[in-house]
């Protein structure tokens, strides 16, 4: 194939670093059409250059001279080596051929044989950068000859002056090699052509960390960290640097007096007191103790002593308040509570999970605290990611001197939420939903590490495409409002997320104002509002209309729907017999008609009944059902539709 191009002022336009010069033309062309190893022929004429490409030649050996380069990648040697010789033999002229093979003899440990190929390399390309920075690592690293090696590096700034591989490849070289000076001098200009390349940034913590400035060692090995974008030895030298400083940091560093400070400025801003203890029987490394909880006048943080990271983690509970004390500024604070219903609702849920630990033999009151645990650790999950992100990203932002600390916690904690989700003991016993659930907000964990340090532990959780996939949707949500944070907007994730793995139905999440509504009370202020119109508050609203919107319709009761959800959760596990008692309760109460708006009707045989007429009908509908499905047609009553999302919403 022959390119002709008219030598003109349109060609120098194409390529106008030429600067109309026909020497810099002929070189820029070279290099423009050059692929991989296969260089085009360029040749002047009187009023053109033709560019001669080898078609041919690059269709029949670019996969072969693609499998050398994975080869020599993946550690395959002596397949490398002989594939090299076959293309060597059938085109000794290309440089790259001998370049490779000669990276793979030195990592064979034949010195010698590798500055052979290279020298070949050389001969046929004299400005082959690699080969030449090869050569000059070899003479150092393992002749420790660096005047020799010297030579070799300064033929790589020749051919390419601002080379930040090369310019920090010689730097560190040179710092192996006791000539500090030296080095400092081929490193920063390598960090000043490329301020973001990994390796350099990691060349100045390794000398940082030998001169025991672990403070500039942490800096430059999270920013190392930041910049790559691949798990590789770098990267493993990277993390063990990052952490072993930011070690011996929370050793000179006072991070105590620095979380009194702040616990200081939180109790004049917001006019509370706030206390710290000591105390190294608590079963976590701090804790806070909201003073209304424990009926004090002051709030109290107590902590232990002697952890790593105890800093960080004091600061991250007074940060908990700090973002509750904003979100009650706005009247927007929200608390998350259970009840005998969302509790019946998980393990009616995973009903099918209990049974197979059964009939494993465990007891059913071992199986109930099990599951019951389960739930109350998913439902810290659901409740402390979203506020948690924050809460990490304002102690990076605002409290630089702990993020050593920050760091080691965070590192900590990722790595303890991974094992608990890939342990096999826990995979063997607990339902795959929550497992899949806990990993997913592990991964949100996850994502902020990678975010803030560097640090990739996302693989640990060994999840999968679609746990990813959730927990970096649910990230990237959080940070569109990280900068702007509005008070309280974290609540509306913590029910957005929920809704997202349909975790809702296991908690409720109320207006701090309102924590003593009962149950029921919710479920009035639905029938009376079902598509939350009449409130300010985007969570309750979202997930009822979308799970209309895909299933109901204009003719569906809604307060009779969600009512029904209750009698299902209910009547859970429960002997036929007694729900035909209730059934014929409820029909006795109906003889003299059931007003769905009023309110006050009671069922003998349910304790405590206090029902609204909708509530009323429901459980009618429900436990005739349950307990003579042959005569629910004739009742009267017209919610099939109702009982069939009811019991879909539960699925």
């Amino acid at each position: 194939m022959v390119i002709t191009h008219i030598v003109d002022d349109f060609l120098f336009e194409l390529f106008p670093e030429a600067e109309h010069d026909t020497e810099k033309l002929t070189s820029i062309l070279k290099r423009y059409y050059t692929l991989g190893p296969f260089e085009p022929e360029v040749e002047l004429k009187d009023s053109s250059i033709e560019v001669s490409i080898d078609v041919d030649r690059i269709n029949t050996d670019k996969s072969k001279f693609d499998k050398l380069v994975k080869y020599a990648e993946s550690g395959k040697l002596d397949k490398a080596i002989e594939l090299a010789n076959d293309l060597i033999e059938t085109a000794p002229n290309i440089s790259e051929y001998h370049r490779v093979r000669g990276q793979a003899y030195s990592e064979k440990g034949d010195q010698e044989e590798a500055i052979n190929s290279l020298i070949d390399a050389l001969k046929w390309n004299p400005k082959n950068e690699w080969a030449l920075l090869m050569i000059g690592n070899i003479y150092a690293r393992f002749k420790k000859d660096m005047e020799t090696a010297l030579k070799y590096f300064d033929k790589v700034l020749e051919v390419k002056p601002d080379d930040y591989h090369a310019l920090n490849n010689i730097g560190v070289q040179l710092f192996e090699a006791g000539r500090k000076e030296e080095a400092l001098e081929y490193l920063n200009k390598a960090l000043e052509a490329n301020p973001k390349y990994p390796n350099t940034l990691f060349a100045f913590a390794m000398i940082a960390y030998r001169e025991n400035d672990y403070s500039k060692a942490f800096e430059f090995s999270a920013k190392s960290l930041r910049n790559q974008d691949k798990k590789n030895e770098l990267y493993d030298n990277a993390v063990k640097m990052a952490l072993s400083s930011a070690k011996e940091l929370t050793g000179e560093i006072d991070g105590l007096s620095i979380a009194e400070e702040y616990m200081q400025s939180l109790s004049d801003r917001f006019s509370v007191d706030i206390k710290m203890e000591a105390d190294p029987e608590i079963p976590t490394a701090a804790t806070m103790q909201y003073a209304e909880v424990y009926q004090r006048n002051h709030h109290l943080i107590k902590y232990k002593p002697n952890h790593p990271a105890v800093a960080h983690l004091v600061v991250h509970e007074l940060m908990h308040l700090e973002l509750r004390e904003e979100a009650r500024a706005e009247n927007a604070n929200k608390l998350l509570t259970t009840t005998d219903s969302t509790k019946a609702s998980f393990r009616l849920t995973f009903k099918k999970d209990a049974e197979r630990l059964k009939k494993k033999g465990v007891p059913e009151s071992n199986v109930r605290g099990f599951m019951d645990s389960m739930a109350d650790g998913l439902n810290r999950q659901v409740f402390n990611t979203p506020i948690d992100v924050f809460i990490e990203d304002r102690i990076y932002n605002r409290f630089e001197e702990l993020r050593p600390f920050q760091l080691l916690s965070l590192h900590a904690n990722t790595m303890e939420g991974a094992d608990a989700n890939t342990r096999p003991d826990i995979i063997k016993n607990a339902p795959n939903k929550v497992i899949s659930a806990s990993t997913t907000y592990g991964l949100v964990h996850a994502l902020q590490l990678k975010d803030l340090f560097g640090v990739d532990l996302i693989s640990e959780f060994k999840p999968k495409r679609r746990e990813v996939e959730t927990a970096t949707k649910f990230y990237e949500e959080y940070l569109e409002h990280k900068d702007n944070k509005e008070a309280g907007i974290e609540y509306d994730l913590i029910q957005f997320w929920a809704e997202d793995l349909n975790l809702d139905r296991y908690f409720n999440l109320i207006d701090e104002r309102n924590q003593n509504n009962s149950a029921d009370s919710v479920l009035d202020k639905i029938e009376s509002d079902p598509y939350g119109l009449d409130e300010d508050d985007p969570s309750k609203d979202r997930k009822m209309k979308t799970f209309m919107e895909k299933h109901g319709g204009d003719d569906l009761n809604m307060a009779v729907a969600m009512y029904m959800v209750g009698a299902l959760q209910y009547f859970e596990g429960m002997d036929k017999a007694k729900i035909k008692e209730i059934a014929f309760d409820i029909a006795k109460v109906g003889t003299a008609g059931i007003d769905p708006k009023k309110d006050g009707y009671r069922i003998p045989s349910i304790p405590d009944s206090n029902f609204s007429g909708y509530q009323t009908l429901a459980y009618f509908y429900v436990s005739w059902a349950f307990a003579v499905p042959e005569m629910v047609s004739s009742l009267g009553l017209s919610f099939d539709k109702e009982f069939e999302l009811a019991k879909e919403y539960l699925n």
